[in-house]
């Protein structure tokens, strides 16, 4: 019996994907995606079912469309001459409109990323200079029968990943090239590790099948080893075979495109707020600083002021992917723009304002945010288990592993796969032999993982960018002190129990007014101890007048940390009316050991 896929049928009835996938779960027939097969039967029935929508459709109208001819002569004799009749209900104009999806190639060195996109854009772009057009622009436009596709053209997954770790999201959908004769390699496995951690959709174009070494079926089965499933291996990952060289496959790799897209119903609104992202920034001898932007929302124009991080210029031209004069640009489009004074950073978001004062008031900000947040990250340091996020019923640990040999990476996962419980998962985003890289650290930055290595140590090089980025590496030549160490990670994902322990008591004896300050209580510590950022409850009598945070703490003129018993001090606590013969009582919040 012949099977039907089942965006096919949907095009060919002319119905959405959407309404053909909700028509299958009322037949209850199951389905991984709209590019599975249904039996013949099945085909007839949605037929059937289509036919008998059409015609309830049909017979209700009728009535209506019967009112509306008899009532058309009069409302037409009443209308003055030259009034035009009422105009039908239009659709709902506020629904905002769809996008063009923007895809980005990853994959292994000689794979076949830039013939694939040389392929598609000789085939798919109308060009109107001669070649060079990614030279131009950093990305493309593609024509197809779906639809405009825009293709990101970068340098390879760490860029891909740089752009993330700014927290751009600019691909909505990303392809791995993986060569038919070669396989799973190291960069391929890092590629599909970042996609993972973008959480973008993720498509495979099998290249170079056109070979007579090809053997695609040894792909897909190395892909299952990484929990990957071909969707016809039952799973729902979609695999295409192509050739970058003859174009087999290449019209279906760019139906999977249109039809993830469909899926993920990409929208965005042209009169909106503009937003966008740098895809790349350079030094033109002749023209001086251009830009990439890819327009995410909103319109672009020209004229327009900028803002790009502590920086900010007027657009004073765009050119389009095929080196066009453009006036405006809408969402899902890469336009370089001239203006900048500086070079601008891959990944850096980019917003509109309204003249040069507000842009240069938004550059001021973001200088003070900045040197707030150095002022902090100096003074203190994110703890591992405030990095992996807030707590929640499940929680993950992020861990890239790396090792010295195969055999070693495989014994140490297989014990961290029993490592799991209920309450926390471990997800081993990539596991790779050799010293980590700086891709690495970018993966795990981005992710927040921590970097585990067994018998290889990081570079120098390695080290600081991980420094900077304030990424963990943990080097270990003793397998159980690493696996002691994922326990420790593991209970730092358990969410802690706290109790409240007495620190100390002072009697306020004088109040002192300070202008900055406010009420400074001159105090004797009689117990214990008293600490700054302490919790401070303020009694007066037998009566608990104020709880909150003792936030200064003064002996004579100098700022101290902690005063012990017997020592006089000023105490500022967040709260002004305190009064002579008050008690204030420190205390703080502790771990509870945990079995």
């Amino acid at each position: 019996m012949s099977k039907v896929r089942i965006y096919t049928l949907a095009k060919d009835l002319g119905v959405e994907n959407a309404k053909m996938l909700e028509l299958l779960d009322g037949l209850g027939v199951s389905y991984k995606s709209v590019s599975s097969t249904i039996e013949e039967e099945t085909v007839e029935l949605i037929k059937e079912m289509l036919a008998e929508e059409a015609a309830q459709e049909g017979g209700a109208a009728a009535p209506q469309t019967a009112a509306t001819q008899a009532a058309t002569p009069d409302a037409e004799q009443d209308a003055p001459t030259g009034t035009p009749a009422a105009a039908p209900a239009q659709a709902d104009v506020s629904e905002v409109p769809h996008r063009a999806p923007v895809v980005t190639i990853m994959g292994h060195v000689d794979h076949g990323k830039t013939s694939l996109l040389d392929y598609i854009r000789k085939t798919k772009v109308a060009a109107k200079e001669a070649g060079g057009i990614t030279q131009h622009v950093g990305a493309f436009e593609a024509q197809t029968s779906k639809g405009k596709i825009v293709f990101i053209d970068t340098p390879g997954h760490e860029a891909f990943t740089t752009i993330r770790a700014r927290g751009a999201n600019v691909a909505d959908i990303a392809i791995i090239v993986i060569a038919a004769d070669d396989s799973l390699m190291p960069q391929t496995r890092e590629a599909i590790a970042h996609a993972q951690a973008a959480n973008v959709p993720m498509l495979i174009a099998i290249n170079k099948v056109d070979l007579p070494q090809a053997d695609p079926d040894r792909v897909k089965t190395d892909l299952t080893q990484l929990n990957l499933v071909p969707e016809e291996y039952g799973g729902d990952l979609v695999v295409v075979p192509v050739s970058a060289k003859t174009g087999e496959g290449v019209e279906d790799l760019l139906e999977y495109i249109s039809l993830t897209a469909e899926l993920e119903d990409l929208r965005a609104d042209p009169k909106g707020t503009f937003g966008g992202v740098i895809i790349e920034g350079k030094v033109d001898k002749q023209a001086g600083v251009l830009a990439t932007v890819m327009v995410q929302e909103g319109t672009l124009h020209v004229s327009d002021f900028l803002v790009v991080g502590e920086s900010y210029g007027k657009i004073k031209a765009m050119t389009d992917s095929n080196g066009n004069r453009i006036k405006e640009a809408g969402p899902s489009t890469p336009v370089q723009v001239l203006g900048f004074s500086e070079v601008p950073s891959s990944g850096e978001k980019v917003q509109s304002a309204r003249n040069e004062h507000a842009a240069r008031e938004i550059v001021a900000q973001r200088a003070d945010e900045r040197r707030d947040a150095e002022n902090a990250r100096v003074q203190r340091r994110l703890t591992l288990e405030e990095m992996m996020g807030p707590l929640g019923s499940v929680r993950t640990v992020n861990l890239i592993l790396r090792a010295d040999t195969q055999g070693s990476v495989e014994a140490i996962q297989g014990i961290l796969a029993r490592k799991e419980s209920d309450d926390v998962k471990i997800n081993v985003m990539l596991a790779g032999i050799g010293a980590p890289t700086e891709g690495d650290v970018l993966l795990a930055s981005t992710a927040e993982a921590t970097i585990l290595c067994f018998s290889v140590t990081a570079s120098g090089g390695v080290k600081k960018v991980a420094e900077g980025k304030g990424v963990d590496i943990k080097s270990f030549r003793i397998i159980y002190e690493l696996i002691d160490e994922v326990d420790r990670l593991i209970k730092g994902n358990v969410e802690p129990v706290f109790e409240e322990k007495y620190l100390g008591r002072a009697e306020v004896r004088m109040l002192i007014k300070h202008p900055k300050s406010g009420t400074i209580a001159g105090s004797y510590v009689t117990d214990g101890s008293l600490k700054r950022n302490a919790k401070a409850k303020v009694t007066r009598g037998k009566q608990v007048v104020y709880e909150g945070t003792i936030v200064g703490l003064k002996r004579f003129k100098d700022d101290v940390r902690e005063v012990q018993t017997g020592y006089e001090c000023g105490i500022n606590v967040d709260w002004n009316d305190v009064m002579e013969g008050d008690i204030i009582e420190a205390s703080e919040m502790v771990e509870v050991e945990q079995n």
